[in-house]
This record gives structure tokens, C-alpha cells and sequence, in this order.
């Protein structure tokens, strides 16, 4: 099988159809009939004629005419689309184009036959699928349906006409529908255009109108159709009033809970269900219980079950699950109580068997009898699906694997063995327990059918070795005949029991391990460091834990969506599995296998999506044929949700880091541009107005005038290089291009220059030394030392007061110099002393406060720490005046030196 070529650019329909896609979502309008033949397509194509005439844009993009003449006139005075050829099983067939319906953009697109399936290997499985895409799209749509396709009413139109209708669709897709126009015809003018050849051919009227077509059935399905449309008219009045806020009786409604199993009447009573709820417009939810006898089920009941919930959900259910083993009926009431349930809908419990005694009360049973709060609906199986079973795991399943007998065989050979050694050595009247041991044995090991083929073979050995007369099957004593009963009952209870532990235990480890691996699984999210860990972790964990190939992708800058991981690793995606991607990243659901756009894909992708939004796609793949089971698609729901937390965590912490470092840009840039339009245009003001006064003069300055003026440009020279130097210094250790020229060094030397270089700044201050006689010389770069020490002296020159002193102290500490410059200013507060040496970072201004860039103490440190020394702000005793700045560096000939 193969498709008609598809799309040869690069870009997929998704992105041509996001390209074009409308703010404005499409209105729906269905024309709804009771049965084929009554008009629909004709009365669809009339309204379509007369909006034409209005002046809207009509493109007939999909119209079955099923060659009757009043249509196909009809239809000729409207534009008509192309349709797809589809290549399938040596066939061309003619499907819708959904894209050029979306390229072409009409206001107004006719789509015939709602229900309709389409060709395997289309995007979509149903036409109504393709019908919402249009209306995303903004397109308008009109289109038809017949009462029967309702997925409801599939059971009941079953019952009625005796034919069962496979293409059926969602309720919820006629809820959607913006308008609904009924097409009505009695039965009589129906079978008049059938016996006429206006609704199928001559040679198929006869069977028609014997079959589906008679007057019983069609009255019945005209009825439905009345019915659903008034329905739906309530249902438009009710939304009204709540838009409005108009008043009126708004009564709580009924709740309603539907019990499935694998039996083939759950998917009957998931429609039934459905039924009651619309008629009552009441929430509903199914209702699935995990016992170890759900879990013993095959792989054919677990696909059964998985279907049903897929169709209940389809329907609008509310899916929900109950862990019960020993009491499955109260947790069942239990649950329908915490929901505020008002009606359980059962199945119709299965006459006793011979062995029901083994099995209890069936769950329908004691519903029955226990639910004395709620209305109960019991729902019969359809005559056309025998077999069916009493919802809950009262069935037995019977163990068919011949090993397990023959195992079931040897232990009581052995037993048999057992018993008579005992009964040479040492003669007891109590040799059944040694059987019953044997059964108890396989019953732990092999289950409960093994157990009773145990129990009947135990009972023909102890009867035929060692109940006289022996070697035979007869009896002559009723006390052995009383043995015999009460063994065999007994081994019979005993082996169901122990069968029914094993179950549990086997159940309950199959739990623990889900659980464990979910816990597992939610650790290594949590301690993921980056998003690429999170993501390799995500796709193996989900690999190992559901046997799948497992991949997560994301959309790029460009809004490609790119493969971030995936296990095993692969790099690239066909094109339909291409399409399933962007298909469930754009609407946001299931896309690709088992769901119901692209299927013919092999993986399965869900939106990884949380209240902040799609953080990206999941895709799984399984070996071909298999199926998902409910157990691993509620564990790959429950990882995805997981993935998907872990994601958004990590991108909320990217972008918070992301934000706090563009706040700390903002704030350097604004301190920068601060320190260049005030403290270096200082100098440059001053600068300025020396030389503007030397070169304007009018009158003779004299030597000393100009003198005068000349050191005020020099020192102010000196001022604005110091600043310049000091950006200088800062861009290369925030680079870590500082490049260190060692030498030992004396530190009255480094000291002293420092003061000379910062001249006329000291002036008002008395500068004292006190550095140790005996202090070795220090291992720095002398150039950059000098500039911490003048950067130190102008710091506490700005705001030490006028004719204080500032005092440099140094001494030896180990293999370390300490040298502080001390100062008596109005110090700083000990909640800033860390952050002062920040850059940009300065202590609350006050109008006496000097010009600075913020700049010199974080250069300082930088210098310092880049040597292997520290620095840092202390208060200086006695305390509350003044500040201390304390730096330490490495002795020339000490280990920290040599290091």
C-alpha cells in the first residue's frame, strides 16, 4: 500500500496550515438525517447555493452525489476541489485534499459524510478529524450525517434494524456543531424514493426494505434523530442562560459511574452509560478495577479493556482505575460515595456455576445487594455477543500450560512417595496432610487450576495406595469415604486460597515494582543537573521500564522540532512520524499510533504539556504487534507528566538565572554609564577649564598663576588615569587576561609610591606609617600593588574628614603580610562590608559624599586575591568610627610565596 506522492518541499502541512491558519475558529453546521435517503446532501447543497448567491466564497470540496440526478444539478453550480488519489491494495482511491482545502481558503467548504473512515496511511483515521483541522484553520464547514453513526447510539440502532454500524463517531463531535438543521421524512416518502431507484439500485431496493429500510426501523431511527436534535437544542438554550447569566432552576445533576471488565458488554455498557448521561446531562466516569485476576488476564482481555477505556473517554468519560483484591464491591462503593455518584451501571450478573462456591458472590451481586444508597442500572448483553461474564474477576481463567500439570504431577508423585516411607517407618492415620502439603505447594507455585488437578490426582493416589481394600478405588469402610470427601474439600479450599495469595502476590510485586520504578524514575529527574541529563534519563528510564524505543523532542530558535534525546540514539524521523510530532506539538494531543491522527505511524507522540504550557513531545515505539496495554500507557502518562514538570522546573530555573544575570548587566551598565557621564567628566571639566583660562586670559597670570594651573590639569590628568586605569583592570580580571610580573617587593616602597602618586588628594591628611622594621619583602607584581594601595589611600581620603590621619600598618603573620589602612571617617555598616568591594557597589550617597566609580575596592580584591591574598572591611578600635581595610599577602620567601 501506498500513498499519493505527498508534500515535495521541505516544510510539513502543519506549518503550511499554522502559516494560514485564522484567529477565528470555523462554525460548523451539520445537516442530520435518520437514515440515508432522506435528503441531507441535497438540502446541504441548496444552503450552500444560496450563501453562494449572497456573495460568500463556497468550495464544494467533498460531495458524494451517489449518482442521483437532483444532486449532481445541484452540485455543478458550485466550485468543486480536486480530490486525492490514495493508492491502496492495487485500488485508486479518492479522498478529501485537506490541504489544498487549507492553501485554497474558502469561506464556506462543503464535507460530505461525517462519519466517514478514511484510507489507511491518511493523516487523519476519520473524516471528522479532517473536519476539525478545516475549522481550525478558520474555514466555515457544512456536512452530513446519518443518526446511526453515533457512537451512543450504536448499541440501540444494533437492536433495532439488526445491523451493526462500524463507522461510527465521537458524541462530542455533534456537541461541536455550531447549528444543526434535521432533515425529516416520513418512512413512507423514504421507501417510495427507494422503490423509485432515488436512494440505491433497482437490484438492491427489495433487500433494502426487508432489512434496514422496513417501517418499523425507520420510524424508530426518525424518533432518535427528533431526539438528538432537541437534545441538542436544550443543550444550546442551557449554554445561553449560563452566558447570560440568566436565572433559573440550576439543579444539581445526577453523577453517573459505568463498571467495566474485559467482558465484550463493558463497550455496551460504556454506551449505555453514555445514553444516561446526555439525558440527564450528568459528568460520568468508567471505571476499571486492578486485582491480581486483572493482572492474570491475557494479553487479548488486557486489550479488550484498553479499548473500551479508550472508547469511554472518546465519549467524554472521566477514566479512573480501583486497586481492590479481597473486597473489589465496597472500594467500588467507596469510590462512587467519594465522587458523589448517584447511579452504578453494571452488567447483568451470570447465573451460578457448579463451582461458584470457589469463586464467591460476583462484584454485580453484591453491588446489588450493598448499594441501598444508589440506583443501580443493571445492563443486559446483546444476544449477538455470547459469552459475556459478570463485571468483576469472578471469572476463572484456566492455566493451559502443560508444564504446569506436569510439575502439578510430580509433586504429588512425590508427596505419594512421602507418604509412603512415613507410613513404613513410623504408621500414622493422618497421610492426607502429606497430599494436602503437595497441593498447598502447587498451588503457591502454579495457580489455582494446577492446584486442582493436584487436589483430584492426590485423591484418586491416597484412595488407591493406602485406603483398603488397596490398589483399587474401592471403598469398604465409610470412614475412609468420609477422609476421602473431607480431604479433597479441603485440598479444593485449601489449593484455591493459597492460588489466590499467589495471585495477590504476584499483583502486589507487579505494583511495587511500577511504583518503584516511578519513584526511580522521579530521582533521577529531580537530580538531573542539566536539561540534556533530564533528558537522557527521561527517554532510557522510559526504554527500559516499557520495553519501547523512546525519544523527546523540542522545537529549535527557528520553531523546527529537533530530536533532544532518544533511546536508542537517533538523530532523524520519517516523514509521517515527522508530521505525528508537529501534528501533537501544534494541537497539543496524541498523535501517531493507536490515536486517531496518523496511525499509520509507528510511534505514538503525547504533548508534554503543563499550566505553563507544551514543554515538548514524548514519542514511544513497540515492537510491531504489539499492543498498549492500560497499565503502561497509565505509566507512560504518569512519566510524561513527570518529564513534563521536570522541564518546565529546569527552563523556570534557566530563565530565572537567564533574568537575575541581564538584572545584573542592567544595573552594571547603568552604574558604568553613571561613572562615565559624572566621575570621569569631573577631571575632564576641570581639565577643560584650567586650559580654557590659560589660553583666554586677558590679563597676565603671572609664573605662579599659571603654575597653578598647569598642576590643576596634571593632577586632574592623574585623577581621570587612575579612573581610566582602574576600567582598564577590571576588564582584564573579569577576562582573566591580568597578567602577574612576581618580584619580591618592599612594602614602604610600594606604600610610598602609592602616596606620591595620589599627591595633592592626601594633602589634607597626615599619612603615618607603621610597618614593622624587620618586614620581609612581599612576593607581588609592584605596578599592580601600588595601584591597590593608591586605590586604599584615595578611598579613605574621600571620607576621612579634612586634617585627620590615616594610618598604614603592617606586620608579619605566618607566611603572610598584613598591612591595613586604617581611617576616620564615618565607617561602614557591617551589613554592606562584604558587598563593598562589588563593582559599582557603593554605600548610601549623601550630598558631601566624593565622586567615585565604584570601581577602586573591587579592583583591589580582584589584584589582591589574584596574588593569593585577601582583603576585606573590618571596624577599627575603638569601634563605631572609622573604617579598616585589611589585606594580606604572600611573603616573598614564604610557602604561600612558593605555591
Amino acid at each position: 500500500m501506498t500513498d499519493a506522492p505527498q508534500e515535495t518541499d521541505g516544510s510539513s502541512p502543519e506549518a503550511r496550515i499554522a502559516d494560514g491558519r485564522s484567529t477565528r475558529r470555523g462554525r460548523l453546521k451539520i445537516f442530520l438525517g435518520a437514515a440515508p435517503g432522506v435528503g441531507k446532501t441535497y438540502a446541504m447543497l441548496e444552503a450552500a447555493l444560496q450563501r453562494a448567491a449572497d456573495g460568500v466564497d463556497v468550495l464544494a470540496t467533498l460531495v458524494e452525489t451517489h449518482g442521483r440526478a437532483e444532486t449532481d444539478r445541484l452540485l455543478r453550480g458550485l466550485p468543486m476541489l480536486p480530490r486525492r488519489p490514495h493508492f491502496y491494495h492495487g485500488h485508486i482511491l479518492q479522498e478529501l485534499d485537506l490541504d489544498a482545502v487549507i492553501a485554497r481558503r474558502p469561506y464556506l467548504a462543503l464535507i460530505d459524510e461525517l462519519a466517514h473512515t478514511n484510507v489507511p496511511g491518511s493523516r487523519h483515521d476519520k473524516r471528522w478529524q479532517d473536519v476539525e483541522e478545516v475549522l481550525d484553520a478558520g474555514i466555515d464547514v457544512y456536512t452530513t450525517l446519518n443518526i446511526q453513526h453515533l457512537e451512543s447510539l450504536n448499541d440501540v440502532v444494533a437492536r433495532i434494524s439488526g445491523v451493526r454500524v462500524r463507522e461510527t463517531l465521537p458524541d462530542r463531535v455533534l456537541e461541536m456543531a455550531d447549528e444543526i438543521e434535521l432533515v425529516d421524512l416520513p418512512p413512507e416518502e423514504l421507501i417510495e424514493r427507494l422503490r423509485q431507484g432515488k436512494v440505491y439500485l433497482h437490484d438492491q431496493v427489495a433487500r433494502a426494505i426487508q432489512n434496514f429500510f422496513s417501517k418499523g426501523n425507520l420510524t424508530a431511527l426518525r424518533e432518535m434523530a427528533m431526539r438528538v436534535a432537541a437534545d441538542r437544542v436544550d443543550a444550546q438554550m442551557l449554554d445561553h442562560m449560563r452566558t447570560h447569566a440568566i436565572a433559573g432552576p440550576w439543579p444539581t445533576h445526577d453523577r453517573i459511574m459505568v463498571c467495566i471488565n474485559e467482558a465484550p458488554v463493558a463497550k455496551a455498557l460504556v454506551r449505555a452509560a453514555k445514553r444516561m448521561a446526555d439525558r440527564a446531562h450528568a459528568p460520568w466516569l468508567a471505571v476499571h478495577v486492578i486485582s491480581s485476576s486483572s493482572e492474570a488476564l491475557p494479553e487479548a482481555a488486557k486489550n479488550g479493556i484498553a479499548e473500551t477505556l479508550r472508547l469511554a473517554e472518546s465519549l467524554g468519560a472521566e477514566p479512573a482505575s480501583v486497586n481492590a483484591d479481597v473486597d473489589i464491591a465496597e472500594e467500588l462503593l467507596a469510590l462512587a460515595r467519594s465522587r458523589n455518584v448517584s447511579r452504578i451501571v453494571i452488567g447483568r450478573p451470570r447465573p451460578r456455576r457448579l463451582l461458584a462456591f470457589l469463586t464467591r458472590e460476583s462484584v454485580s451481586e453484591t453491588l446489588l445487594r450493598r448499594a441501598d444508597a444508589f440506583e443501580v442500572t443493571v445492563v443486559a448483553a446483546e444476544r449477538e455477543e455470547p459469552g459475556q461474564t459478570p463485571i468483576g474477576p469472578g471469572r476463572i481463567h484456566v492455566e493451559k500450560d502443560p508444564k504446569t500439570y506436569l510439575m502439578a504431577t510430580g509433586i504429588v508423585a512425590g508427596a505419594t512417595l512421602a507418604a509412603f516411607g512415613i507410613d513404613r517407618i513410623l504408621p500414622v492415620a493422618s497421610l492426607s496432610l502429606i497430599f494436602l502439603t503437595g497441593v498447598l505447594l502447587t498451588a503457591t507455585r502454579y495457580g489455582l487450576w494446577p492446584s486442582l488437578y493436584a487436589a483430584t490426582i492426590s485423591f484418586v493416589a491416597y484412595n488407591f495406595f493406602f485406603t483398603e481394600p488397596y490398589h483399587t478405588l474401592l471403598m469398604h469402610r465409610r470412614d475412609d469415604l468420609l477422609t476421602l470427601v473431607l480431604f479433597y474439600a479441603a485440598s479444593l479450599l485449601a489449593g484455591n486460597l493459597a492460588a489466590r495469595l499467589r495471585n495477590q502476590a504476584v499483583a502486589q510485586r507487579r505494583i511495587a515494582r511500577r511504583t518503584g520504578s516511578l519513584y526511580a524514575f522521579s530521582r533521577r529527574l529531580a537530580t538531573a543537573a542539566s536539561q540534556d541529563d533530564l533528558v537522557w534519563a527521561a527517554v532510557s528510564n522510559i526504554a527500559a521500564v516499557l520495553r519501547c524505543e523512546a525519544m523527546i523532542l523540542s522545537p529549535d530558535q527557528e520553531g523546527r522540532l529537533k530530536i533532544d534525546g532518544a533511546f536508542p540514539p537517533r538523530d532523524d524521523l520519517e516523514v509521517r512520524e515527522r508530521s505525528a510530532a508537529e501534528w501533537a506539538w501544534q494541537h497539543g494531543q496524541a498523535a501517531g499510533w493507536t490515536s486517531g491522527t496518523l496511525p499509520s505511524s509507528r510511534w505514538l507522540f503525547l504533548p508534554l504539556k503543563t499550566a505553563l504550557g507544551t514543554q515538548g513531545i514524548i514519542g514511544v515505539t513497540f515492537e510491531r504487534g504489539a499492543r498498549l496495554a492500560p497499565d503502561d500507557r497509565r505509566m507512560l502518562d504518569a512519566m510524561s507528566d513527570q518529564i513534563a514538570v521536570a522541564m518546565e522546573r529546569h527552563r523556570l530555573a534557566s530563565n530565572l538565572e537567564q533574568a537575575r544575570v541581564y538584572s545584573e548587566t542592567e544595573r552594571l551598565r547603568a552604574a558604568l554609564l553613571s561613572s562615565v557621564s559624572h566621575d570621569l567628566r569631573t577631571p575632564l571639566v576641570s581639565i577643560i577649564g584650567a586650559a580654557s583660562s590659560l589660553v583666554e586670559a586677558d590679563g597676565p597670570l603671572g609664573p605662579a598663576g599659571r603654575r597653578q594651573l598647569a598642576e590643576t590639569i596634571r593632577e586632574e590628568g592623574e585623577r581621570l588615569d587612575r579612573y581610566v586605569q582602574n576600567l582598564l583592570d577590571m576588564t582584564r580580571l573579569g577576562y582573566g587576561a591580568l597578567k602577574l610580573r612576581r618580584q619580591p617587593s618592599d612594602l614602604r616602597e610600594l606604600v610610598g609610591a602609592a602616596i606620591r602618586q595620589l599627591g595633592s588628594s592626601l594633602a589634607a591628611h597626615r599619612v603615618e606609617l607603621d610597618l614593622d622594621a624587620d618586614l620581609p619583602p612581599v612576593d607581588v607584581d609592584p605596578v599592580l600593588m601600588a595601584q591597590v594601595f593608591a586605590n586604599l589611600l584615595d578611598n579613605a581620603a574621600k571620607y576621612a574628614p579634612a586634617g585627620s590621619v590615616i594610618a598604614v600598618a603592617g606586620r608579619a603573620a605566618g607566611d603572610m603580610a598584613v598591612v591595613a589602612v586604617t581611617d576616620g571617617g564615618p565607617g561602614i555598616p557591617a551589613e554592606h562590608r562584604d558587598r563593598v568591594f562589588d563593582m559599582f557597589y557603593r554605600v548610601a550617597a549623601t550630598d558631601t559624599q566624593r565622586a567615585g566609580t565604584g570601581l577602586g575596592l573591587a579592583i583591589c580584591k580582584g589584584i589582591v586575591e589574584a596574588h593569593g591574598g585577601a582583603v576585606r572591611a573590618t571596624e577599627p578600635p575603638p569601634p563605631g568610627k572609622g573604617t579598616r581595610m585589611e589585606i594580606s599577602l604572600p611573603l616573598a620567601f614564604g610557602d604561600a610565596a612558593r605555591e
